[in-house]
C-alpha cells in the first residue's frame, strides 16, 4: 500500500513543484536547473561511490563487517536514481542520502529493525538466511572448522597423464 501511495503522490508533487518553480523563474532556468542537478548528481554520486568502494574495500581487507558499506553504497545508487529523476522533490531527496550524516542515520534507523542471526566471513555456513538454497556451502567445497588455523579450503581436478607418443593438445608447447 505505501508503494502504491508513493508511486501515485511523488509524480503529482514533482508536477506541482514544477508549476509553482515555472511560474516563479520561468519555463528555460526550471529546465536549466534541473539539468545542472543531474550533471552535479551524477558528479557527486560518482565520487561518494568511490568512497563507498573503499570502505567496502577495506572491511574486506580487515574481515570486518562490510553490512555499512554495503549499506551506503546501496544508498549512494538509490541516491543516483533520484537525481537522475527529472524533478525538485526527487532531488532534494537524492542530494539528502549522498550526505554521509543522513546515510548514518538512516543505516542506524533500518539497522535498529533488521536482525542478523549469524555472520561470518571466508568460507562455512550461514545461518538464518532467509533464501532457500542459501546458508549451505557450495557442492564441492567444505567448510573450515573452529580450532584449524593454517587449513586453506581449496578444489582439485585429477588429470590423467599424457601417453609419451601422444602430441600436446596445441594449446601449450611439447616437452623440449
Amino acid at each position: 500500500m505505501y508503494l502504491f501511495l508513493a508511486f501515485l503522490m511523488v509524480p503529482l508533487i514533482e508536477i506541482g513543484l514544477f508549476i509553482q518553480v515555472g511560474g516563479a523563474i520561468g519555463l528555460w532556468p526550471t529546465l536549466a536547473i534541473v539539468v545542472l542537478t543531474a550533471v552535479l548528481g551524477t558528479t557527486l554520486v560518482r565520487s561518494q561511490g568511490r568512497l563507498a568502494m573503499g570502505q567496502m574495500r577495506n572491511s574486506f581487507q580487515t574481515l570486518s563487517d562490510p553490512a555499512e558499506p554495503l549499506a551506503h553504497g546501496a544508498m549512494i545508487l538509490f541516491a543516483g536514481a533520484l537525481l537522475l529523476t527529472p524533478g525538485f522533490f526527487t532531488d532534494a531527496f537524492g542530494f539528502a542520502l549522498l550526505m554521509p550524516p543522513v546515510r548514518i542515520a538512516v543505516y542506524r534507523y533500518i539497522s535498529k529493525r533488521v536482525t542478523v542471526a549469524q555472520f561470518q566471513m571466508g568460507s562455512g555456513t550461514m545461518h538464518g538466511s532467509g533464501m532457500p538454497g542459501q546458508g549451505q556451502p557450495r557442492s564441492g567445497h567444505h567448510a573450515q572448522h573452529p580450532g584449524q588455523g593454517d587449513v586453506i579450503d581449496g578444489d582439485f581436478e585429477e588429470v590423467t597423464p599424457r601417453k609419451p607418443n601422444q602430441k600436446p593438445s596445441g594449446w601449450v608447447e611439447g616437452p623440449k
